[in-house]
C-alpha cells in the first residue's frame, strides 16, 4: 500500500477550497445575505464582519484539503475516479454541512429554510470542489 502524496493533497485541497470559497461568497454575500443578517439580528448578534470572513475563508480551504485527503485515503480501496471523489465528498458534506446545520435547526438557532438552502447548496459545492481536487491528486 502506497502512502498519501501530501503535496498533491494540499494542492488539490487548495483548488477545492478556492471553489468552496467562491461558492460560499455567492451564497452568503448575494443569495442569503439579507436572510443571514436577519437571523444574526434575531440572535442579538452583529452581522458577519471581515474578521469572521477571514476565518470562514481559512475554514473553507481546510474543508477542501480534508476532502482531498479523504479521497486519497479511500482511493486504494475504491479506486481512482469521480465515484470515489463523490464518496469522499459526501463524507465531508455530512460532517461539515449536514450534521451542524441539522443541529442548528433542532436547536432553533437559525431558520429552517435558511439552513436547508445552505445545506443543499453545500452539497453541490462540496461535490464539485471534491471532484476538482481529486482530479488534481495523484499518487507519488
Amino acid at each position: 500500500m502506497s502512502s498519501i502524496n501530501m503535496g498533491r493533497v494540499v494542492v488539490g485541497g487548495l483548488v477545492a477550497g478556492l471553489l468552496i470559497n467562491v461558492s460560499e461568497f455567492v451564497l452568503n454575500a448575494v443569495v442569503l445575505a439579507n436572510d443571514m443578517n436577519a437571523a444574526m439580528a434575531a440572535l442579538n448578534r452583529p452581522p458577519v464582519d471581515n474578521r469572521m470572513i477571514v476565518w470562514f475563508v481559512l475554514l473553507a480551504f481546510g474543508i477542501g484539503i480534508m476532502a482531498v485527503w479523504v479521497y486519497a485515503a479511500v482511493r486504494p480501496r475504491f479506486g481512482p475516479g469521480v465515484q470515489t471523489a463523490v464518496c469522499a465528498s459526501l463524507v465531508i458534506w455530512g460532517l461539515a454541512y449536514l450534521y451542524p446545520n441539522l443541529t442548528f435547526i433542532v436547536l432553533g438557532l437559525f431558520p429552517t429554510r435558511l439552513m436547508i438552502m445552505a445545506t443543499v447548496w453545500g452539497l453541490v459545492e462540496v461535490l464539485v470542489a471534491g471532484v476538482a481536487g481529486a482530479w488534481i491528486y495523484t499518487e507519488a
